[in-house]
């Protein structure tokens, strides 16, 4: 596994010369002392923590896995100890509101802290990774008194949260779980069913698990409008905070699975469990958005964390293992042969890991940005900025999880054979990585967000709201250096708004033709995302150098690798287009019976 090496350099391109967070947040109310310095002390810690504590536990984690047994879980060696570190280094309040012991920083500075302990070990931040989307649930829909008792805790770390979804018989068709919600003459709730693939459901690193969990009233109506949302902690919790009895909940197993070993996901047994309703009856899938979209953007950020992760190990092989000699000649004339980076095939795999991992880090942070605006925004920024993170999550989650695992799988291929044997660490990468396109809602899922809720159901308003800054972003720079990007854009920019209308013409005739389409449709959105802001830096590049200002090499490799991602990776957009554009009837046509047919 290669020794993580926090991407510092280009964090803060990201954050201080691309997005200008500095700026931004001396404009937000409550936001003022992050500054560019501040922020940048806390993640240089944050990658100390990162290289020095997590990163040696990632491949041995893996090795170990958990344990059951029914005491409860026990995670990899090391793991509870830099938990306690992390807390006491205050990493879990650094996002989280003042008033209940947080640090008031900007999401984007959390999703940074995420973005550098995950990809230094992403099973380990499984544990706490969660609890910030319990913590902005109850403090979005639950009551004071819930507040008063589980979010201080939450928010310092000495407990940790969880969501609680998934059952056998319903995945991402939450209109058919089971789980049982009946009422209590002490006004509480006795919760009865079970959960699957729960993440970080039990272990040994925290004192009590608050588990969010979706249930049904008695009287509740059926499908997704009959769900309710509870609190159901681990251990119950008195009035002066202090932890009670245990309430009635197991773990009965945890997964043996493909990947990310070292986190524990667990099959959750509430035989009874007190639990309390948050928000109103029957409005509880309303109120778990707000967690599922705070863990769809956390889980885009795997996708960078894989391709980050894996572009290390990648490049440092590249530039060690010889093989063959360059066709244009000699490289290494000393040497047996040339290393592998000076061959035109490994430069498109690096490249193309290079321009995933650099690109959706902007993407990702642009949307972390969204969230600050719109939790300290005037009203009509909350609002652009709400329509941005609308529209645009389902395609960084996806799209992020989908590159970023096309990343790891490329550096099992620079590798070679070695790639495939556990001791470089690139097949683990691949492991942990494929759960990150699944999990918080498929690639599918997402597609069909995307095209059915969000572009179709806005009757296209929130598409446009992007495609006006990225058609504005062109206008304000069509000078001839930069349309070497911004004419291009503006080109993809219009074929997407066109591509959107033919689906929807089509879908009005036949609902399927959306169905049929969708995940074509948010690759090609992805693609055209990553574009913009693969434009934002060329260009911002582009002055740097012109201007003599800073590294010139950074801001050249930045220009460079735009210029790759506009030659090789765009125009898969193509293909993606021909394909959504083919209709639905080559998908459907076929009767189910001749899916068996054998020769």
């Amino acid at each position: 596994m290669p020794a993580y090496k926090a991407p510092l350099r280009d964090i803060r391109f990201v954050m201080n010369e691309l997005l200008e967070s500095e700026a931004l947040y001396q404009s937000l109310p409550g936001y003022e002392e992050a500054t560019a310095d501040l922020m940048d002390a806390i993640i240089e810690e944050g990658a100390k923590f990162a290289e020095n504590v997590l990163s040696p536990l990632n491949e041995s984690g893996d090795e170990e896995g958990c344990t059951w047994s029914e005491q409860g879980v026990t995670t990899p060696a090391g793991f509870p100890e830099a938990y306690q570190q992390y807390v006491e280094n205050g990493w879990p309040a650094l996002s989280a509101g003042t008033e209940f012991g947080g640090q008031g920083m900007p999401n984007l500075l959390g999703i940074v802290v995420n973005e550098l302990a995950g990809t230094a070990n992403w099973s380990w931040l499984m544990y706490p990774g969660l609890s910030l989307g319990a913590v902005k649930t109850i403090d979005a829909h639950g009551d004071d008194a819930q507040k008063q008792k589980y979010l201080t805790r939450l928010v310092e770390g000495g407990w940790t949260g969880t969501m609680c979804l998934t059952e056998a018989q319903c995945g991402s068709d939450l209109g058919l779980l089971r789980t049982k919600a009946e009422p209590q003459a002490d006004g509480t709730y006795a919760i009865t069913g079970t959960k699957i693939f729960i993440s970080a459901g039990e272990h040994d690193m925290a004192e009590n698990i608050v588990h969010i969990v979706l249930a049904r009233l008695p009287d509740a109506p059926a499908g997704t409008k009959g769900i309710s949302l509870f609190i159901v902690p681990k251990f119950k919790v008195e009035d002066d905070g202090s932890l009670g009895e245990r309430n009635a909940l197991q773990c009965a197993s945890i997964e043996k699975k493909m990947g990310i070993k070292g986190s524990a996901t667990c099959v959750m047994n509430f035989d009874g469990a007190t639990g309390y309703l948050i928000g109103p009856p029957n409005r509880g899938l309303n109120c778990m958005f707000t967690f599922m979209n705070i863990a769809r953007i956390g889980t885009a950020i795997q996708g960078l964390a894989h391709a980050e992760l894996t572009l290390q190990g990648s490049l440092a092989y590249a530039r060690d293992r010889l093989a063959m000699r360059s066709l244009s000649g000699p490289k290494n004339p000393d040497g047996a042969a040339d290393p592998i980076i000076v061959h035109p095939d490994v430069r498109r795999m690096l490249l193309t890991q290079k321009a995933f991992a650099e690109g959706n880090r902007a993407f990702i942070y642009f949307l972390s940005q969204q969230a600050d605006i719109v939790d300290a925004g005037t009203e009509e920024q909350a609002k652009a900025a709400d329509d941005l993170l609308a529209l645009l999550t389902p395609i960084a989650k996806a799209f992020a999880t989908e590159t970023g695992y096309e990343a790891a799988n490329l550096g099992v291929q620079i590798y070679g054979g070695h790639g495939f044997i556990k001791e470089w660490g690139m097949e683990q990468i691949v492991r942990d990585a494929r759960i990150a396109t699944l999990y918080e809602g498929t690639t599918g899922i997402q597609a069909l967000d995307l095209i059915g809720r969000k572009v179709l159901g806005s009757g296209g308003k929130l598409l446009t709201g992007f495609t006006e800054l990225v058609g504005s972003f062109c206008d304000a720079h069509s000078d001839e250096a930069s349309a070497e990007f911004t004419s291009a854009l503006n080109c993809y920019k219009d074929d997407w708004l066109d591509l959107s209308m033919k689906i929807g013409e089509k879908a009005m005739a036949n609902p399927d033709e959306a169905g049929a389409a969708a995940v074509d449709y948010l690759m090609y959105s992805g693609y055209v995302v990553l574009a913009y802001f693969w434009a934002r830096m060329a260009i911002l590049a582009n002055s740097k150098i012109a201007a003599a200002d800073g590294d010139t090499s950074f801001y050249e490799a930045k220009l460079m690798t735009a210029r790759f991602y506009y030659g090789r990776i765009l125009p898969r957009t193509l293909a993606h287009k021909q394909a959504l554009l083919s209709g639905s009837d080559n998908l459907m046509d076929m009767p189910e019976a001749l899916f068996d047919v054998q020769g």
